[in-house]
């Protein structure tokens, strides 16, 4: 028995001198690993932020407007020059003096006859005198 004895406590220390060797290369790739993880997380933060400045670099500088180019119309009769956008400003001008709501549509008609601009806003009729 007491042969047994001792070849038990050989593969008890050999069992044990694998533990010990099994624990230490797992600390090694434990160590290894949270390196690896480490370096893989500074180079994705590296990468955003170089994506970061690249974007805020090709961000296109704002346009300025162009001015608005408008086309004049002019009615002349009588000795007289009025501009289309006069006429519509006084029918609308009209048309909010004798009635509520917003102006959606205007059809201006100028009868130099009369002296007077007939028109049509939202459906409902008016006259101006020019």
């Amino acid at each position: 028995m007491a042969v047994k004895k001792e070849v038990v406590k050989e593969k008890v220390e050999e069992v044990k001198a694998d533990v010990k060797a099994a624990e230490a290369t797992v600390k090694k790739t434990a160590k290894k690993a949270a390196t690896a993880a480490k370096k893989t997380v500074k180079k994705a933060a590296d990468k955003a932020e170089a994506v970061k400045k690249t974007a805020a670099a090709k961000k296109p500088a704002a346009k300025k407007a162009a001015p608005a180019k408008k086309d004049a119309v002019v009615v002349e009769f009588a000795d007289k020059q009025i501009a289309l956008d006069d006429l519509v400003a006084a029918a609308k001008a009209d048309f909010k003096a004798n009635n509520k709501g917003a102006v959606k549509s205007v059809k201006i008609y100028v009868k130099s006859a009369d002296a007077k601009v007939y028109y049509v806003v939202n459906d409902i009729s008016g006259e101006v005198e020019l």
